[in-house]
């Protein structure tokens, strides 16, 4: 039974003559059972019709089946003096959801939803579902509130517009246990797989269009929106207008629509993934991003491309970011314990992997090319990627290269190194990225006492802290 109360009856009798559907008489009354609107719409319709019918007796029940005492007849709700029936039949549309909470709650659209997310073979354990909704539904959900508000302003009662079940979560009830049923997962209200149902209608613009004369700072063109009647410049205009002047330029209750709402194609995204490790790059020849200049590629392959393809296959992900903790150029060898990077897996379809899988990804990776090699590979948060951005900045990194000169070096040459107290470097733009920076000379900062390492005559050490080379 619905846990409708006797001073319910004449909001369900008003809203009922206003054409709504059942399950918005049930949101307006306040009903917050979700079992309530998972009930079939004839059924509703029917106890509503049977509910407002019942004669006022001394004894009167209400939808729940409780005894209640009727107000003296002075403060008796006069429904035997209205001559009005209710007004919507079953073909007609709500005017209030425009046919959402009748056409979709059922479980043929809960299947159609399931069997969309099922051919996208997404695999989870649990969904939170996301509803979008025709911007004029705001409209006509204020002009339905102003519409009862009158009424329960009358029976000294009061009814808030906060207290009104929004269409989304009605909906959310109606549909979300029929969908996780149907595909064996929880329905939470956070997971990191979203199942989004969007509906559209066809006269969004006619029912808004008062709205852009009456409060026009709050509409503005967008590059993004190809309509400035969104969701959330109407409710913003909403709260400026006036009940008086809403009044004045949209009827109250709002007016039959002559079309129901269109289901969108239902939608699937599951939140980004982060896999991170370290590389040794072990080619002279091989760039960490693709290496474009002009809209023409160099060289074939990188650093980011040959990690990223087996991660891309293993999580079914439908694009990637990579980052790292610095880079090197393109001639330059990684070698030691390797960069630390990052892969940011865009909308994968598989997320979990357990340790002994990783370790398998991270041999396919290693065995898929000599150039490079991958270790520590691990599943991280989105968090800890901002510790190695941190650590570019402040890690020292030790360079190691041959240098060729036109005269021996003997030791007094070494000494003359080693007693530099204050060593600043001037570098030109290099030649490789003069298609993209502006030639310009970048001095590093000075490098105060320190001294180069014993090394052998044509090996010396030099140490780079961030993009700076002492």
């Amino acid at each position: 039974m619905l846990s409708l109360k006797e001073k319910d009856r004449p909001i369900v009798r008003k809203l009922l003559c206003a054409g709504c559907c059942a399950r918005c008489v049930l949101r307006f009354c306040c009903v917050g059972t979700s079992s309530a609107y998972r009930r079939s719409y004839q059924d509703l319709r029917k106890e509503l019709l049977a509910f407002i019918s019942e004669e006022n007796s001394p004894q009167s029940h209400d939808a729940s089946g409780e005894e209640k005492t009727v107000a003296p007849p002075n403060k008796r709700v006069r429904i035997d003096e209205d001559p009005v029936t209710p007004a919507q039949t079953d073909s007609d549309i709500c005017p209030v959801c425009l046919g959402v909470l009748q056409d979709f709650c059922d479980p043929t659209f809960a299947k159609q939803v399931s069997d969309a997310v099922k051919k996208q073979q997404y695999e989870f354990d649990s969904l939170v579902l996301t509803v979008s909704l025709p911007a004029q539904m705001s409209v006509r959900e204020h002009s339905c509130w102003l519409h009862v508000k009158k009424e329960v302003r009358e029976k000294s009662m009061c009814l808030g517009k906060e207290d009104v079940i929004q269409v989304k979560d009605a909906f959310k009830w109606a549909v979300q246990g029929k969908i996780g049923q149907e595909l064996g997962a929880a329905v939470v209200a956070n997971s990191p797989c979203e199942v989004s149902v969007g509906f559209i209608h066809p006269e969004t613009e006619e029912d808004c269009h008062f709205l852009a004369n009456t409060c026009p700072g709050c509409f503005k063109p967008t590059k993004n929106k190809a309509s400035i009647f969104t969701r959330m410049a109407v409710v913003k205009a909403l709260e400026k207008i006036s009940e008086e002047k809403f009044s004045r330029h949209y009827p109250c209750p709002p007016k039959k629509a002559n079309t129901r709402c269109t289901a969108l194609d239902t939608t699937c995204l599951h939140t980004s993934i982060f896999i991170a490790g370290r590389y040794n790059k072990f080619s002279r020849e091989l760039p960490q991003t693709p290496w474009v200049i002009d809209g023409e590629r160099r060289m074939h392959g990188s650093v980011e491309e040959l990690i990223a393809a087996p991660l891309l296959s293993s999580f079914r992900a439908d694009g990637f970011n990579f980052s790292s903790s610095g880079r090197e150029d393109v001639d330059v060898r990684t070698l030691g314990n390797g960069r630390p990077f990052a892969v940011e897996l865009l909308n994968p379809h598989r997320a979990k992997f357990n340790r002994t899988e990783i370790k398998q990804l991270q041999e396919k990776i290693n065995q898929s090319s000599d150039k490079i090699r991958v270790r520590d590979l691990q599943i991280v948060t989105r968090e800890a990627t901002s510790h190695m951005k941190e650590g570019e900045e402040k890690k020292t990194k030790t360079y190691s290269a041959l240098i060729w000169t036109q005269k021996a070096i003997d030791i007094t040459d070494l000494e003359f190194l080693a007693n530099i107290k204050d060593l600043r470097i001037a570098q030109k733009t290099p030649l490789r990225v003069l298609h993209r920076r502006p030639l310009a000379v970048r001095q590093t900062h000075p490098l105060h006492e320190h001294h180069l390492p014993e090394q052998t005559p044509l090996h010396h050490k030099a140490v780079h802290t961030g993009r700076h080379l002492h």
